[in-house]
């Protein structure tokens, strides 16, 4: 009887938010339902499969809604859950409504309650899901990023090696750092023991290697934006906007990879970072300087290639000229940067080269 009775149930209808709060070899669960928290948190195994299994058994028929916070688990998570028909959005963590108190008494239960009832206030606005390819590719780029990042760390350590022994750098290699004929003198240094000598010969090798990757990086590059859509297509474009060369035009069609879902231009400037930080209160609202909140790898490129751009178009070194007149240089270019951001949305858009002298 108790058998046919459990058969029958249905949710049909009614809807289910769960927060998740994902680890590795874990997922803790809550689910809220009409305003209620349905039972204690939930412990299961880490993949769609089991969730899905789960809200199906105990709330078969129900409308299924979940979110977790973006992290190292990636998107995967996401994807495999709305195919399983659970709508599922990944958040910034930071935009999640925190009490004092569960700021000061964090626990797995604890983030995926609020993540729940945060959920179910249709509190929490979901970040981009791309497709698992627009990933990879963006992959490349930053696997090339890293390394840049790496070879920086390793020629510090061998110039700290040096001073450390008291090896003067010749003056006439000064300006030649790390040219072919610095890196002969760096291979001709000799030291008083194996050790010393088999310690730097494998800085020296991490050198080398390090820089045959970020080259072999950088052809897989050249090949992905001549021989893979929407590449081939779009960065000759991004090129045509002064002060934007391939890496940093591979940056944003990576990154970005799709300029339609910036409704308009102010959200693509606050995903860079390009907008001021703003603090408000019932009386007063305080303008500091620009957000915190960016993408790390875009923001400092398009300053990089403000700088480069007010060079090259005259339009935009009049722009610059007048608006360092009142206001800082730094603040200036992180003004022009973001009427270079108008131009790459504009090119982008309307697939057209930019126009020379056009400034907003």
């Amino acid at each position: 009887m108790n058998k046919k009775h459990d058969k029958a149930i249905s949710f049909k209808g009614q809807d289910f938010y769960i927060g998740i709060d994902v680890h590795k070899k874990q997922w803790t669960i809550v689910v809220i339902s009409m305003n209620m928290r349905l039972g204690r948190s939930v412990t299961i195994n880490p993949s769609a499969e089991s969730l899905y299994k789960y809200l199906t058994k105990h709330y078969p028929g129900g409308n299924y809604y979940a979110v977790y916070e973006a992290g190292f688990s990636g998107f995967k998570a996401a994807r495999d859950l709305n195919k399983l028909g659970i709508k599922c959005k990944v958040i910034h963590a930071a935009d999640v409504p925190t009490s004092q108190k569960e700021r000061l008494n964090k626990n797995d239960r604890i983030d995926a309650n609020k993540l729940a009832r945060s959920l179910s206030n249709h509190e929490l606005k979901g970040i981009y899901i791309p497709e698992k390819k627009a990933e990879e590719y963006r992959s490349l780029n930053r696997y090339r990023l890293q390394k840049r990042k790496d070879l920086t760390r390793i020629k510090n350590r061998i110039k700290s090696f040096l001073y450390y022994y008291g090896i003067q750098i010749p003056i006439e290699l000064e300006g030649r750092r790390w040219s072919g004929a610095f890196i002969k003198w760096l291979s001709e240094q000799k030291f008083d023991t194996d050790y010393g000598q088999f310690a730097f010969n494998n800085l020296l090798e991490e050198l080398i290697s390090t820089r045959k990757l970020i080259s072999n990086t950088l052809k897989k590059m050249r090949e992905m934006s001549r021989d893979t859509e929407p590449f081939a297509q779009l960065i000759p474009l991004l090129l045509t906007v002064p002060g934007i060369g391939f890496i940093t035009a591979m940056t944003l069609a990576t990154e970005l990879i799709d300029i339609n879902r910036f409704k308009r231009l102010e959200h693509l400037a606050n995903y860079v970072g390009l907008v001021p930080s703003i603090q408000s209160t019932d009386e007063k609202e305080f303008i500091s300087g620009i957000s915190r909140r960016r993408n790390k790898h875009l923001r400092s490129m398009l300053i990089e290639a403000a700088w480069k751009a007010v060079k090259i178009d005259e339009a935009l070194t009049m722009k610059f000229n007048n608006l360092s007149s009142r206001m800082p240089r730094n603040k200036a270019i992180v003004r022009i940067a973001k009427i270079l951001l108008s131009r790459v949305r504009h090119v982008w858009k309307e697939q057209e080269p930019y126009v020379m002298g056009l400034v907003s």
